[in-house]
C-alpha cells in the first residue's frame, strides 16, 4: 500500500473501531453484572416478604402452617419467583406451585449464597439461598430475560461496530486527505521545478508545524541549487566567451605561418592539424554557449506557422547529398500535412545533428530514413539509421552532454558530444519532446521528436526569457 493517506485512514479506522469494541465489551460485562445484581435484589426483597409472612418464630410452624401462610403471597409472586423451603437435611417443607413438582437445585459453590443453576422443566435461574432459623429458603428468578437483553445488546453492538468501521474509514480518508494536502502541494511544486525553472518555490503559510518547516527547508535547498546552477551557467558562458579571443589569436598566427610559407611539409601538416583542432574547439565553445543560453531560457525562436512539407523537401535534398558523399543512401517519407509552429532555422539544426549522428554510425552502403507523420495533436519526425544501436538503458543518457558510448569510441567517431544535447534543448524550446528507440530492423537506432500542433508563438514565454536573440551556434 503506497499511499500514506490510505494507511493513515486505515490506522484511524482500526484504532477507532478497536476502541469502540473494547468499550462495548466492557459495557457488556457491566450491564450483565448490573442485571444480575438486580435479580439478586429482587430475590432478597421476596425473602423479606416470605420472612414477614412466616412470622417471628418460623421454627414452630408445621408444613401445613407454612403452606397456609405462604399460599396467598407466594401464589401472587409465582409469575416472577420460584420458592422452595426445606430443612437443614434438605427435606422439602414447601414448594411454590410453578415448580410443578420439581426441586430447585441447591448446588451453590462453597461460601456463595447467590448462583446460577438450571432447574429441570424450568430452565436457567438466578438463585439465592437464605437462612431462616432451622429452615433454608431457595428463591429463584428466571434468567431468560437477562439473556434476551444481553443478546440484543450484542446484536446492537455488532451493528454499531460495523457502522463505526465504515464511518471511521470515510472520516479517516477525509482527514488524511486534508492532512496530506500540504504534502501533495510540496510534491507537485517540487515536480515542476527543473534546471530551467529553479526560481519557483513551495508556498508556505504562516503556521509553524512540521510540514511547514519541511517546505521551508526544501525552499532553502532550492535556493542553494538555483545559486549553484546560476554560477555554473555564468562560469560556462564567461569561460566560453573568454576562450574565443585567445583561440582567435592562435588561429590567426597559424594562418599567418601558412601564408608566409617557409615551412617544410611536416610542419605545414602540423599547422593544418592545429587549425582543425582550433576550429573544432571553437565549435564546442559555441555549442556550450548555446546550451548555457538555452538552459537560461535566453533563446527566442522565430516561430512560423506553416505546413512543414516544403521545409522537409528542402532538407531532403541536402541530406541526400551528404549521404551520397559518405557512400550511403537517404530516403524520406512525408505523410499527411498540417500547420505547425516552428523555427525553420533551429529545427534544421536538429535534423542536421540527427543526420550527422546517423551517418557516423551507419556502415558503408547503409540507408538513412526520415519519416514525417501527423497525429491528432502532434507532428512526429523520426530519423532511423542502420548502426549497431544503443542499449535501452543508455537511450536516455545519450542526450546528455559529452556522452560517448563504448561503440563510438571503438569506431573513433568524431564529434563534440553535444549534438543530441543541443537537439534536446531546441526541441524543448519548441515545447516538444525527443527520445531514442529501437529501429524497425534487427539493428539501428531511431531518434524521434514530436512538436505540438498549435500556435507556439502565442504561448506564454518561459520564465527568464531574454528579449534578445541568441547569437551563438548559428546553424549552417
Amino acid at each position: 500500500m503506497k499511499s500514506i493517506g490510505t494507511r493513515l485512514a486505515l490506522w484511524y479506522a482500526g484504532v477507532t473501531t478497536a476502541t469502540m469494541v473494547c468499550l462495548f465489551v466492557a459495557g457488556f460485562y457491566l450491564l450483565h453484572s448490573h442485571l444480575i445484581h438486580g435479580l439478586d435484589l429482587l430475590n432478597e426483597a421476596e425473602f423479606a416478604q416470605i420472612k414477614s409472612n412466616l412470622g417471628a418464630e418460623p421454627a414452630r410452624l408445621s408444613p401445613a402452617d407454612i403452606e397456609q401462610r405462604m399460599h396467598g403471597a407466594a401464589e401472587a409472586a409465582s409469575v416472577l419467583f420460584y420458592v422452595e423451603i426445606h430443612d437443614k437435611t434438605n427435606h422439602p417443607l414447601y414448594a411454590s406451585s410453578n415448580l410443578a413438582g420439581h426441586r430447585l437445585p441447591d448446588l451453590h459453590p462453597p461460601g456463595k449464597k447467590v448462583f446460577n443453576a438450571t432447574a429441570n422443566g424450568i430452565g436457567e435461574l438466578r438463585l439465592g439461598e437464605f437462612d431462616l432459623g432451622v429452615m433454608e429458603v431457595l428463591i429463584g428468578t428466571s434468567y431468560h430475560q437477562v439473556g434476551t437483553v444481553m443478546e440484543g445488546y450484542a446484536q446492537t453492538s455488532l451493528i454499531l461496530v460495523c457502522l463505526m468501521l465504515v464511518l471511521s474509514l470515510i472520516t479517516g480518508l477525509v482527514l488524511s486527505r486534508a492532512a496530506m494536502r500540504p504534502v501533495r502541494l510540496i510534491q507537485e511544486t517540487a515536480h515542476h521545478i527543473r534546471s530551467d525553472n529553479l526560481s519557483e518555490r513551495i508556498p508556505v503559510g504562516e503556521v509553524h508545524d512540521e510540514i511547514s518547516n519541511l517546505a521551508r527547508l526544501l525552499n532553502e535547498m532550492f535556493d542553494r541549487l538555483e545559486l549553484s546552477f546560476n554560477q555554473i551557467r555564468r562560469f560556462t558562458a564567461e569561460a566560453s566567451h573568454e576562450l574565443k579571443t585567445p583561440l582567435s589569436l592562435v588561429r590567426l598566427q597559424a594562418e599567418k605561418l601558412l601564408v608566409e610559407g617557409g615551412l617544410n611539409p611536416a610542419q605545414e601538416e602540423a599547422v593544418q592539424m592545429q587549425l582543425e583542432e582550433i576550429t573544432r574547439l571553437n565549435k564546442i565553445i559555441e555549442e556550450l554557449l548555446f546550451l548555457s543560453r538555452a538552459e537560461a531560457q535566453a533563446v527566442r525562436l522565430d516561430f512560423r506557422r506553416e505546413d512543414p512539407r516544403g521545409f522537409l523537401l528542402s532538407f531532403e535534398q541536402d541530406a541526400r547529398a551528404l549521404a551520397e558523399h559518405r557512400g550511403m543512401a537517404f530516403s524520406a517519407v512525408i505523410e499527411g500535412g498540417g500547420i505547425v509552429g516552428f523555427d525553420p532555422k533551429w529545427l534544421r539544426q536538429v535534423l542536421l545533428n540527427l543526420l550527422q549522428n546517423a551517418l557516423n554510425v551507419s556502415p558503408p552502403g547503409g540507408r538513412i530514413k526520415l519519416v514525417s507523420v501527423f497525429t491528432v495533436d502532434a507532428w512526429r519526425v523520426s530519423i532511423e539509421d542502420q548502426g549497431p544501436g544503443v542499449p535501452p538503458a543508455q537511450r536516455e543518457r545519450i542526450f546528455d552532454r559529452f556522452v560517448r558510448l563504448e561503440a563510438d569510441e571503438a569506431r573513433e567517431v568524431k564529434g563534440s558530444g553535444l549534438g543530441l544535447a543541443i537537439s534536446r534543448s531546441i526541441i524543448g524550446l519548441h515545447r516538444g519532446v525527443i527520445r531514442a528507440e529501437a529501429a524497425s530492423g534487427d539493428t539501428g537506432l531511431r531518434v524521434v521528436f514530436e512538436l505540438p500542433i498549435g500556435d507556439l508563438s502565442a504561448a506564454p514565454a518561459p520564465a527568464g526569457e531574454a528579449s534578445h536573440r541568441a547569437e551563438a551556434l548559428q546553424p549552417d
